[in-house]
């Protein structure tokens, strides 16, 4: 079991200094939209990721007018109470400590603190393009599997190593051939590498998404999901041999790893184009409470769950389905944001677990 007991933030977003303290299994945190709520569960997420749920830099993170932040927490892990420190410096330098254990390598952390959020942008895994989808996939992979995280940050690298030869190449015809086929060979074993775990998890994941939906929804529909790679048809290194020319014209690497999608269809039609708001929704939620199973299957420990106004555009019968799901005794920890103290507080009654509802 993991329980995050205490949080302190020091210059983050709206606090300039603020501890609160967490009892219960279920977290209501309710108030006024600009309150602070969202950022509450971004500085949770922070400490499992060293990041901004919400793709702001850290500097951004930073309290207007002011330099540097601190976000602190302490966990009851299993049979442990462990404090972990997010600092950046006034210099812009950031560290991360495990009960004043510096971590010198984020692929050390990763899993270690492991949390899924849920924030009303996340419809853009849904109606966006492929790289939301794959980032999904490589946070979950990252947290679960080291050796993934670390082969995916050499393969980026190369990437972009890659794509700058093409681009003096192009300039200068005859020139960084030898080098091409280095930059090939690293590429293919890196990409080959990722391909193949990204395989066995969509193996998993995909049907326990769609059995997710299915539940949610509360009816059987035609829902598809695939795994779509280049690397499903031919090899990565006949892929790059093959569009050569291409790459050459566009100057940047057209094929590979990097252009993977889950592929979603209703119907036999896309699922964007023809998927409801409320079959939407549904569909998120169905993914990321998957990407909480895969985690606890795959760590051992069931992940700290962040909801952030996921209530307001849900009608009562995916709200109430929803809340009945995640307050269940299999989830640990769950914090969930709501503009209406009444309506979570009565949502949360129902369930007839402990629970804790603190008001900004």
């Amino acid at each position: 079991m993991l329980q995050l007991t205490q949080l302190s933030l020091i210059q983050f977003r709206n606090y300039e200094t603020t501890t609160v303290a967490f009892s219960e299994p279920i977290v209501a945190i309710c108030g006024l939209n600009g309150t602070g709520k969202t950022n509450l569960l971004d500085a949770i997420y922070y400490l499992g990721f060293s990041k901004s749920y919400f793709g702001r830099t850290d500097a951004q993170n930073v309290q207007h007018g002011k330099q540097g932040m601190r976000i602190s927490g302490t966990y009851q892990k299993l049979n442990e109470v462990l404090d972990v420190s997010f600092i950046l410096r006034e210099n812009n330098k950031k560290e991360l400590n495990i009960s004043g254990i510096p971590i010198k390598k984020l692929s050390e952390h990763i899993g270690q603190f492991p949390c899924v959020m849920i924030a009303p942008d996340d419809i853009g895994l849904i109606t966006g393009g492929s790289e939301e989808r794959r980032e999904l996939i490589d946070s979950i992979l990252s947290q679960t599997n080291k050796n993934y995280l670390e082969q995916l940050i050499a393969y980026n690298k190369i990437l972009q190593q890659r794509n700058s030869l093409l681009k003096q190449m192009a300039e200068s015809p005859g020139i960084g051939n030898d080098l091409l086929e280095v930059y090939n060979e690293q590429l293919t074993q890196t990409g080959q590498f990722i391909f193949t775990c990204r395989q066995a998890f969509l193996l998993v994941f995909l049907p326990q998404v769609g059995a997710n939906y299915h539940q949610i929804a509360g009816k059987e529909e035609d829902l598809q999901l695939s795994y779509e790679s280049p690397l499903l048809q031919k090899s990565f290194s006949a892929i790059l041999k093959d569009n050569l020319s291409r790459d050459l014209a566009l100057q940047r690497t057209s094929s590979g790893v990097h252009r993977d999608d889950i592929g979603v269809f209703l119907n036999d039609c896309p699922f964007k184009s023809e998927a409801s708001q409320g079959q939407r929704k549904s569909l998120l939620f169905a993914i990321k409470l998957a990407e909480w199973e895969y985690l606890r299957n795959s760590i051992g420990t069931p992940p700290i769950l962040l909801l952030d106004d996921v209530f307001e555009k849900l009608d009562e019968n995916r709200m109430a389905q929803l809340l009945t799901t995640v307050s269940r005794e299999p989830f640990g920890q769950v914090f969930i944001t709501d503009t209406h103290a009444e309506r979570i507080r009565e949502k949360l009654e129902s369930t007839n677990r402990p629970y804790q509802l603190i008001q900004l």
